[in-house]
């Protein structure tokens, strides 16, 4: 499991809100074409890429297996790591309203988080590189991202797959579903989404109404 945190030792604040990465804070879409572009072109083997990239949110082993031969999928997933700093980050930019979305949360006296499937120093970069400032957990899906929301008395969750609303309801916290990734909004309402929002633009005023109905 990898972990890129700063302090777990402090008591949490009341409000601790956590959020995905791809396709909820960033638009990974076009590194990740970029990357994947690259690893076809030295295995010789084709990837469908504007394919891969309408299905992000599960691990990546879950798509490569798409593409190799199960035996390859670890070699095949370290390479594409590798790659992933030198093409992925500059291509990658922030969702419409992430940096606000993540303001919002600190204005409200919160603490945001960022809990992902995504390998965690490059998800650091991802954030550097948009300049949004949170503890981030890397290499958890699903269920498994109750671990890290749990550990941080996270109370809200933030993500546009439906395996990020199982995450949230495992680890007890409100599911926030924002319908800018691979999953509609019929589909987030389906899986059990609380509120479901177009777009993180929408965040801040619903994270007002919401703080304000719990004080």
């Amino acid at each position: 499991m990898d972990a890129v945190t700063n302090d777990f030792s402090s008591v949490p604040p009341t409000l601790t809100v956590g959020f995905d990465l791809d396709m909820t804070l960033i638009d990974s879409r076009p590194g990740i074409k970029a990357v994947y572009g690259r690893l076809a072109a030295e295995t010789g083997v084709f990837i469908d890429s504007g394919l891969a990239v309408t299905r992000l949110g599960p691990p990546l082993d879950d798509e490569l297996v798409n593409w190799f031969p199960r035996e390859r999928v670890p070699e095949m997933a370290e390479r594409y790591r590798t790659l992933y700093p030198d093409h992925a980050i500059l291509p990658t930019p922030a969702m419409p309203g992430a940096p606000e979305a993540v303001a919002a949360v600190r204005a409200a006296g919160g603490r945001p988080v960022v809990v992902t499937a995504k390998y965690g120093p490059n998800a650091e970069l991802h954030l550097a590189h948009v300049g949004i400032e949170a503890e981030l957990r890397g290499w958890l899906w699903a269920e498994a991202k109750a671990e890290a929301l749990v550990e941080w008395g996270a109370t809200v969750y933030v993500g546009d797959h439906t395996g990020d609303v199982r995450g949230a309801h495992k680890a007890g916290a409100l599911s926030v579903g924002v319908a800018t990734g691979p999953c509609s909004a019929a589909e987030l309402r389906a899986a059990g989404a609380d509120v479901v929002l177009a777009d993180l633009r929408e965040f801040p005023g619903w994270l007002a109404a919401h703080t304000s109905a719990a004080a």
